[in-house]
């Protein structure tokens, strides 16, 4: 056979079986009905050096990450590339360098080696993940993904060794199952979870540092007691649409430095890496469990700029910890 022939061959071959993995299985929930918080752990303060801090903090200079399976010489590698929605499944990967070698040493950041998340393509599945790794190097953790379509996996993570530079790969995943596409969340500043009420102030700026702030409120009153989680009292997940660019901000100032009080307010400085609609989802802590928050905006746009009802956050699971 030519090698055109081939190509076009494998390609028809592929989209039927990428086309058939949709229509195998059964969705449960949507996400976006409610919150529901798992049992998290690493709720202790960081233990991460000044530098890991700067190179992981993200605090307006972070490049978009995510959009690639291989960077710097390292490969995600994803062992279990299909799963069935409304399903109990273990997720593997394994993190690979150069060499083809299973990377076992890592730098820990807020508490973890590796923070994972998952994402839907219409960003309204959620999930930040903590998995477990094997001595041999691979990861493994428990994920239940309600709805069918695309999905994206986010292996956030440094390197141990001097130098080492904090990567952000990106994997395909694929969630069988009847499929309906969802439409997009509308545009909000405020987002509601778990009964507490989350007000976003701030403009998010394409190619320049801007700060937001998110005020934590429940029952009409602010949240003064925020917990520290991961080291942190709130950590911000920025999702481009489109193309899923990833970005991973930490707050401005830690819990025991002086200048950081245990809420209502939470502050971040982020730099949007071009124009366009975000998802962004705050992790936040309090009366012992994490809660997500969830909110869209158009970069350069106020936010609740033609807001219409206020946003529900996602469900939000995380099987081994948060």
């Amino acid at each position: 056979m030519h090698t055109g022939l081939r190509i076009t061959a494998f390609a028809a071959a592929l989209a039927a079986t990428f086309g058939t993995a949709y229509g195998v299985g059964r969705g449960v929930d949507p996400i976006v009905a409610r919150s529901e918080s798992a049992p998290h752990d690493g709720h202790g303060e960081s233990s991460e050096r000044p530098q890991q801090r700067e190179r992981h903090g993200g605090h307006g200079s972070t490049p978009a990450g995510g959009l690639e399976i291989s960077a710097n010489g390292y490969t995600l590698d994803l062992a279990t590339p299909r799963v069935a929605a409304g399903r109990h499944t273990e997720l593997r990967f394994t993190i690979r360098d150069a060499g083809g070698a299973a990377l076992t040493a890592y730098q820990r950041e807020h508490d973890k080696e590796l923070h994972l998340v998952i994402a839907s393509r219409d960003l309204v599945t959620y999930r930040h993940l903590h998995p477990t790794r094997a001595a041999d190097g691979t990861w493994s953790t428990p994920v239940e993904l309600p709805e069918a379509g695309g999905y994206r996996v986010f292996a956030d993570f440094t390197p141990a060794g001097e130098g080492a530079q904090n990567l952000t790969l990106g994997a395909d995943l694929a969630v069988s199952g009847p499929y309906e596409p969802a439409r997009p969340p509308a545009l909000s500043g405020i987002a509601r979870t778990d009964g507490y009420q989350v007000e976003l102030a701030g403009v998010l700026r394409p190619g320049k540092a801007s700060e937001l702030k998110l005020k934590v409120s429940r029952a009409g009153e602010p949240v003064d007691d925020l917990q520290p989680y991961l080291g942190a009292y709130g950590h911000l997940v920025a999702l481009r649409s489109g193309d899923l660019a990833y970005l991973h901000v930490h707050p401005n100032g830690e819990p025991g430095d002086g200048t950081t009080e245990p809420g209502p307010e939470i502050s971040f400085t982020v730099t949007a890496p071009s124009g366009g609609t975000y998802r962004l989802f705050l992790d936040f802590r309090h009366g012992g469990e994490v809660h997500t928050a969830a909110f869209t905006v158009r970069a350069g746009s106020t936010p609740g700029a033609r807001e219409s009802a206020p946003a529900t956050a996602p469900e939000h699971s995380d099987g081994h910890g948060h």
